[in-house]
């Protein structure tokens, strides 16, 4: 059916809804603390770059737009506000054509939880809801018309999906599934050439940093399989639809009678997209609201299935604005910080940082701050001070982050620094401070800086076997502009420490006993000492410069001593 002769009438309640909605959001943005995610996201933003450790770099640039315009909160969220309503205004354009009620278009939108979240928070996923509403937008009418000008549009629209979040590709493979007939059109491949030459600046930036993206995310990212998380995946799905009415989107979604292309389009994407997250819970922890991309196409064939039955009961409408006002009574009591919701742990992260960043500037003063372990709460320093004198000092006990390879590492090197850790850790944490909420920090000053988490080390040798306790010797190379002092021993020495890992707890640090780092890609033998315990090991090897617990600084291998 065609949208002309739809009644324009038909978009004041939409413009009334769109209005109220992003007002909305302009409030609660300005009301309400950063979550440590977007924290780290507005240090991406300072260092603009074609990709980042963890994703593309285009919420990077969303936050640096708004940033430069005001620098508050609501700064930092105001490109995800605008564009939030716009993605569910271009979704209601596309259900014109289906001459769906306003009625129920507001009812379904104001009830999806996960709308709400990604109405003001700002992460990659805000970027990708916008891209993904306007891909569809486009493809519904390039559907009809084979047109070189929509192709153009397309093409772009697809690497913006890419630079967004890698979860992009899945809209862009799943709707080439639902219409396979679109290898035959000539203009098609237009859009895959565009978006990929547009794209290619990001595969460069990979290629060059050794692909830390991928390494993270198809391998560090892996855990052992715990049933929890595909038993707590269709549990978090019905949470992020809506806590009252999920359930019931679901089961209408998978009634929708498809009648035409598009339709189909949407099935796919939902179902498939579902079913992929679904899949990665047997290779670790899926987040809750990975699954943002499905809920475009959910949402409209809810409410095109709505339209073929006639008439949605009625009791469900009733449901629909008891589910709402239960997640504006949420959102209030985030706006106005009612104690059970700033205890919750999804909540926990937006409140007191600016508070706690007030003590510690009070501590430190213009000196750098060293936090371990965790990119969230240095990233929460660097946004409440304006400044970028903090970083994670990631151990070898975490993973690596962005901090290590942002050049603020480099900027602290023999200067005077506070180290922040939520472990005592006696003869360096001298101190300590409380913050709100009653989280505890142990603090001491390091007067002379000098860590090496930039540092890379190859490992050359493919020895993977040893007898307990042997003694073994590797060839290692060391990958960076600044060669650590390994083997010169001094009051203050650097030690290379081969580590030995099971089941994520470290069993042996074996300290390496001979070798020196050179600057000419000399490969150098190091022996070190393997467990006396059999069994099966990850070994890496680690630099540490005192009082740090050492950084990871090589790729992980499978070690055995049998």
């Amino acid at each position: 059916m065609s949208a002309t002769g739809i009644s324009t009438n038909l978009n004041k309640p939409i413009w009334y809804f769109l209005l109220f909605w992003t007002l909305l959001n302009v409030l609660q943005s300005y009301t309400l603390e950063l979550h440590g995610d977007e924290a780290y996201y507005w240090v991406y933003s300072r260092f603009l770059d074609w990709g980042y450790f963890d994703h593309p770099p285009m919420v990077a640039i969303f936050i640096r737009i708004g940033d430069s315009i005001m620098h508050n909160e609501l700064g930092l969220r105001l490109l995800t506000i605008v564009t939030n309503s716009a993605s569910l205004y271009l979704i209601w354009l596309m259900l014109k054509r289906y001459a769906i009620d306003a009625k129920w278009f507001m009812a379904i939108a104001s009830g999806l939880f996960i709308f709400h979240m990604y109405g003001f928070t700002t992460t990659p996923d805000s970027p990708l809801f916008f891209f993904t509403a306007l891909f569809y937008y486009f493809y519904q009418r390039y559907i009809d018309e084979d047109k070189w000008d929509l192709a153009l549009v397309l093409g772009i629209i697809a690497a913006c999906l890419l630079y967004s979040k890698y979860h992009g590709i899945l809209v862009i493979g799943l709707t080439l599934c639902a219409n396979i007939k679109l290898l035959r059109r000539k203009s098609f491949w237009l859009i895959a050439a565009l978006a990929a030459v547009l794209f290619m600046p990001h595969v460069l930036w990979q290629f060059h940093h050794n692909f830390p993206s991928l390494r993270y995310h198809l391998v560090d990212r892996s855990e052992k399989y715990d049933w929890s998380f595909t038993a707590g995946y269709p549990l978090g799905q019905l949470a992020m639809a809506g806590p009252l009415i999920g359930w019931f989107l679901y089961y209408s979604a998978a009634k929708i009678k498809i009648k035409d292309t598009f339709i189909q389009t949407l099935a796919v994407n939902c179902a498939g997209t579902f079913l992929f997250f679904w899949l990665n819970t047997f290779k670790g922890n899926v987040q809750m609201h990975w699954t943002l991309v499905a809920y475009v196409p959910l949402t409209m064939l809810v409410l095109i299935r709505f339209k073929q039955a006639t008439h949605p009961p009625k009791w469900f409408y009733r449901l629909t604005l008891v589910n709402t006002a239960l997640i504006l009574f949420i959102r209030l009591a985030l706006m106005v910080q009612m104690p059970f919701v700033m205890k919750v742990g999804q909540f926990y992260s937006y409140f007191g940082f600016r508070e706690w960043t007030r003590q510690v500037h009070q501590i430190v003063g213009d000196n750098y701050v060293i936090i371990r372990d965790g990119f969230q709460d240095p990233s929460k320093y660097n946004y409440y001070s304006n400044s970028l004198k903090a970083i994670s000092y990631d151990s070898r006990y975490y993973r690596k982050t962005q901090y290590d390879m942002w050049p603020i590492e480099d900027s602290m090197q023999h200067k005077k620094a506070l180290y922040m850790s939520e472990y005592n850790e006696p003869g360096t944490t001298t101190d300590s401070l409380v913050a709100l909420y009653g989280r505890k920090w142990y603090t001491g000053w390091v007067n002379d800086v000098r860590t090496y988490q930039k540092a890379e080390i190859g490992i050359m040798s493919d020895i993977r076997t040893a007898k307990p306790g042997q003694t073994i010797a590797m060839g290692l190379q060391i990958i960076g502009d600044r060669i650590p002092d390994v083997g010169h021993f001094n009051d203050n020495p650097t030690t290379l420490e081969a580590c030995f890992f099971q089941n994520e707890e470290i069993k042996l640090a074996s300290k390496v006993d001979s070798g020196l780092f050179s600057d000419d890609d000399t490969i150098i033998p190091f022996k070190f000492k393997v467990p006396n315990k059999p069994g099966k090991y990850q070994l890496f090897f680690s630099i540490r410069t005192l009082p740090f617990p050492g950084s990871k600084n090589s790729e992980s291998m499978e070690f055995t001593v049998k």
